[in-house]
């Protein structure tokens, strides 16, 4: 079955794999050690080091190896905010930042700090210029996280901009580039960086951490004497070597492969909204990943599309409320304020052939009919609504993503041209998908207050 949910992880690279294999025989002794074992595995992290630097653009001295990807950008968050705690104490992060450095904020404010974070577009993109805002608008910053492109919508951010808004104000800026890593180095004058190397083909429980020469940083405790005190416990010497070497195999071939999965990615951004009624397509059309695509899907419920397309033979991801756990919308299309229903995340992993993507842009269609059918095949809505002379009230109190929206598109016949419809719903998801839906169908959004007996009032007036 194919797996498109490259973007989460991807499978060994076959160059990872005989890295590995080979280090296990030289690389299974400690490297801190003077004897002949310990220096033979000296020699393999110091050569995975001048690698995966190489590929990064920085130097060897500057880049440690951690026990992920997720590891780096905590060590990198708490360690940059600590060295500049006499210059400020303000953290400042993208709003589609991953959740690790969302959690790293949190720790931040909990431990006393201040953290906000800054919007986007509705393609989910900084502007340098909203950075450089924030920083005057607290009166400075100790740092700035900003991804290199997104995990979810695929969007790239203007790194050498924003790096330049920076330097100017002498804050310094931490780059998440666990997505785009394996297909390039990130541009620009950025202070910190963090990578994962499960996301271009290296073993899981790797990452790395650059930290420029210059920079304020202070390791958080408990330390000990590896990797330069930044990253402590025993080196995994054959996962290091692993994951270096598989970086380097990648960016060998980047170029060629970003071309042509790009290629297929444009044709599953127009053929998705030709063959299915009802479907938005987020984040930015050019700048972009070449191998991720996300859409939603009115009327359609995430969990359910997923275990469709499972059955078809495809392996996707979602942001949908429905399939999150926690049923709110993700972090990302919530920041980006575009539809969440029925979200589905296509990330084509390398040598990923045309013929499978033809495959699923031939079966999604019918997966889509197959599960709205089955939620909009419940009893009428006129026994919730409420019809008087305002227009139409409907009860979806209770109900989750996407019934509001069906329950919404479902009486907007039912009043006049400039008529209201009230739809009463305690789902957060309904706080976007409503009025993506206006957007959609022409209507317009007169937007929500909170109901009487709890929720929330969304106001929709009907335009045609």
């Amino acid at each position: 079955m194919p797996s498109f949910d490259a973007a989460s992880s991807l499978p060994l690279h076959p160059v990872a794999r005989e890295a590995f294999l080979a280090a296990l025989d030289d690389g299974w002794a400690d490297p801190g050690r003077l004897h002949r074992e310990g220096r033979r595995a000296r020699l393999l992290l110091d050569a995975a080091r001048e690698t995966a630097a190489e590929a990064v653009g920085c130097r060897p001295d500057e880049l440690t190896f951690t026990p992920s990807g997720t590891h780096a950008l905590h060590t990198g968050i708490l360690g940059a905010l600590a060295g500049r705690a006499r210059v400020s104490r303000r953290l400042l992060v993208s709003a589609v930042e991953h959740s690790a450095v969302l959690h790293a904020a949190d720790a931040h404010r909990e431990a006393g700090g201040d953290a906000a974070e800054i919007g986007v577009d509705r393609t989910g993109r900084v502007a340098p210029g909203a950075v450089g805002e924030a920083i005057d608008a607290g009166g400075g910053a100790a740092l700035v996280c900003v991804q290199s492109a997104n995990h979810e919508v695929g969007t790239r951010q203007p790194v050498a901009e924003i790096a330049d808004e920076c330097a100017a104000r002498g804050v310094p800026l931490l780059v998440d580039a666990a997505q785009s890593l394996g297909w390039e180095a990130v541009p620009g004058a950025w202070t910190l960086l963090a990578g994962s190397a499960h996301k271009w083909g290296g073993p899981g429980g790797v990452g790395l951490l650059v930290v420029r020469k210059g920079a304020r940083f202070k390791p958080r405790a408990p330390l000990d004497e590896r990797e330069g005190g930044r990253s402590p416990g025993f080196e995994n010497v054959p996962a290091v070597v692993a994951a270096a070497a598989s970086l380097r195999a990648v960016r060998a071939g980047a170029a060629a492969e970003a071309a042509r999965l790009a290629a297929l990615v444009d044709l599953v951004r127009a053929e998705v909204p030709r063959r299915v009624p009802d479907v938005e397509v987020v984040g930015d059309a050019v700048r972009r990943l070449p191998h991720i695509v996300t859409f939603s899907c009115l009327y359609v419920d995430g969990e359910a599309l997923l275990h469709a397309l499972g059955r078809a033979g495809f392996s996707v991801s979602s942001g949908s409320s429905c399939v999150s756990g926690t049923l709110t919308p993700s972090h990302v299309l919530r920041a980006m304020g575009v539809l969440s229903e029925g979200n589905v995340r296509v990330s084509l992993p390398p040598g990923t052939p045309r013929e499978e993507v033809e495959r699923f842009l031939a079966v999604l269609p019918d997966a889509v009919a197959g599960v709205r059918a089955q939620l909009t095949d419940v009893p009428d809505t006129a026994a919730r609504a409420v019809r008087d002379a305002a227009g139409v009230t409907v009860d979806a109190l209770g109900k989750l993503c996407p019934l509001p929206v069906i329950e919404l598109a479902r009486v907007i016949g039912d009043v006049p041209v400039g008529g209201t419809v009230t739809v009463l719903a305690d789902d957060p998801a309904a706080r976007l998908d409503i009025p993506a839906w206006c957007g959609m169908r022409g209507q317009t959004f007169l937007g929500g207050e909170p109901a009487p007996d709890g929720g929330v009032a969304y106001r929709v007036r009907r335009e045609s």
